[in-house]
């Protein structure tokens, strides 16, 4: 099933503005457990007694894009250069334009990377817009090494470094107000670095509506989806931002590997080009990440990927799914003694991903030792994340396929957890 930007746009109104999502013909319910079973059935099996609640990492291959990737892989190491040489080129083409179709874009505005990662440092690091005296903005809930990144231009370049907050309760409206402050509160601010599906927290950040009130303010705006993209409905000009980076291998499960980064029609100037490219036109895309060589299975077998999640899983089923098995395990743990839910139950704030906390336990260390504890005593996995002003936490991601007994377990054990921890 095919959804066309229309309807993306539409779906993404009705989840900022409903609390529920009308999903398309012939959707499977979210608590259709048949249904997703049949789901299930065209992925890997987990292996072992392990429930695996950490999917926010990378996203399984479905089985057909797994045997598609083998086969790329096989003509690869085959036929080598001569396919690389004589042929690859016209296929990279297809991918580039099919990818370009997903996001809702111009194959010449985009480009690839292996991770979300390598393009945000790209289009941070060589910003060529904010020189001495002028400002550039973040928040705490930004990737980890993005954070470092806007550090190193801003000393680079001798500029103002602003890093916010974000509110410890969030909802849209004071992630809105705390970006308008510090907007409104820094002149001469050049550069916003927004993320749409936070990895800590795991909030949707409105970005559509931040990066307005930036770009009004005279900034140019890049928004990180590398957790959001084809989990949520949306394409990449709905953000109205100037550069956007995504991944394809978390909720599009193509293989590791393979990120895109898309700049807005006339804005390629303002990214200097990879230094191994001086020569590059200043609108060529992706000179402003040099690939050389590399393992380009992961780039060829995206058609794949793209085609089942297309066929299979439209994006509001997708995310009706992740929401359902979220609230499984967040609604009957609120009010729990000693254990914060760090996002509320507005729909319009988060999709798979939702993050706690255990009181007093705020530090790395404690969060590390949460996880080995929930792993190796009850046999879940999740992870720890850092970075946030007032302490890590614990995140926790179902996937399409995790089923409402992992969320019950989950539920036992921080209701089992939880005390003990607490009682310190």
């Amino acid at each position: 099933m095919t959804i066309t930007r229309r309807d993306a746009m539409m779906l993404a109104a009705a989840a900022g503005a409903a609390p529920a999502m009308a999903l398309p013909a012939g959707a499977i319910a979210p608590d259709d457990e048949a249904g997703w079973a049949r789901i299930a059935a065209l992925y890997p099996a987990m292996a072992g007694p392990v429930t695996q609640m950490e999917h926010g990492y990378w996203g399984n291959m479905a089985l057909e894009v797994a045997q598609a990737h083998r086969a790329i892989v096989e003509r690869l190491n085959r036929d080598t250069s001569i396919y690389a040489r004589r042929a690859m080129r016209k296929d990279q083409e297809v991918v580039k334009a099919r990818a370009a179709q997903a996001m809702g874009v111009q194959p010449g505005e985009i480009g690839f990377c292996r991770n979300a990662a390598e393009g945000l440092q790209a289009l941070i690091s060589q910003f060529q817009g904010v020189g001495e005296g002028d400002a550039i903005l973040w928040s705490d809930s930004d990737y980890d090494t993005s954070h470092n990144t806007m550090r190193t231009l801003a000393r680079s370049r001798r500029a103002q470094a602003v890093m916010i907050p974000l509110p410890r309760a969030p909802t849209r409206e004071n992630v809105i107000a705390a970006y308008a402050a510090a907007i409104k509160a820094t002149p001469r601010l050049k550069f916003v670095l927004l993320t749409h599906g936070t990895h800590k927290s795991g909030m949707v950040v409105p970005v559509a509506e931040i990066a307005a009130l930036a770009k009004a303010a005279g900034a140019m705006v890049l928004v990180d989806c590398a957790q959001s993209f084809r989990q949520r409905p949306f394409l990449i000009p709905d953000f109205g931002a100037d550069f956007v980076v995504l991944n394809f291998h978390k909720w599009v499960g193509a293989p590791v590997g393979v990120a895109g980064f898309w700049i807005r029609p006339g804005a390629a100037a303002m990214i200097a080009p990879a230094a191994a490219e001086p020569d590059a036109r200043p609108d060529d895309v992706q000179a402003k990440v040099h690939q050389g060589t590399l393992d380009y299975a992961p780039q060829l077998s995206l058609p794949a990927a793209l085609d089942f999640q297309d066929r299979v899983l439209p994006v509001p089923m997708k995310l009706a799914r992740l929401q359902y098995l979220r609230n499984l395990w967040v609604k009957p743990l609120r009010g729990l003694s000693g254990l914060e839910i760090m996002l509320g139950d507005d729909p319009a704030t988060f999709g798979a991903i939702t993050s706690f906390r255990i009181a007093g336990h705020t530090s790395l260390a404690d969060n590390i030792a949460i996880t080995d504890t929930l792993f190796n005593q009850y046999r879940i996995m999740t992870v720890h994340r850092a970075g946030l002003a007032d302490g890590a936490c614990v995140r926790v991601t179902p996937a399409l396929f995790s089923t409402p007994a992992d969320c019950a377990r989950m539920v036992a054990a921080l209701q089992d957890l939880v005390p003990k921890i607490a009682r310190g």
